[in-house]
């Protein structure tokens, strides 16, 4: 098992409590959106406005809002995104991301 049930259900309450939720794109992530979406600017600050969990195999996904020019929804896992160290909620997604990927790194 990658996560912790009971953890992972607290933290996807607390960040339904706080949506939309500002988080920002890594270059990587920006690249990647711009080739799938054809739009020439993807903003590296987008807003959460949804959030699912996938289970073990994909963990938290979110839902961003990439802007009004931006049409296709885009879907990410909560590990590729970058959050403001100041919000209330960095430290407990940080862990979650840390925890996660630490966990897939074993599996392999």
């Amino acid at each position: 098992m990658i996560d912790h049930p009971e953890i992972t259900q607290r933290l996807i309450a607390k960040l339904n409590g706080a949506l939309p939720l500002p988080a920002r794109l890594p270059p990587e992530a920006q690249d990647l959106l711009r080739r799938q979406t054809s739009s020439p600017t993807i903003s590296d600050r987008v807003a959460i406005t949804s959030i699912s969990y996938l289970g073990d195999e994909g963990g938290i996904v979110c839902k961003l809002d990439l802007g009004p020019h931006v049409e296709n929804a885009a879907f990410t896992s909560i590990t590729h995104l970058r959050f403001d160290p100041r919000s209330p909620l960095a430290r407990e997604i940080a862990a979650y991301q840390t925890h996660r990927v630490k966990r897939i790194q074993r599996q392999r």
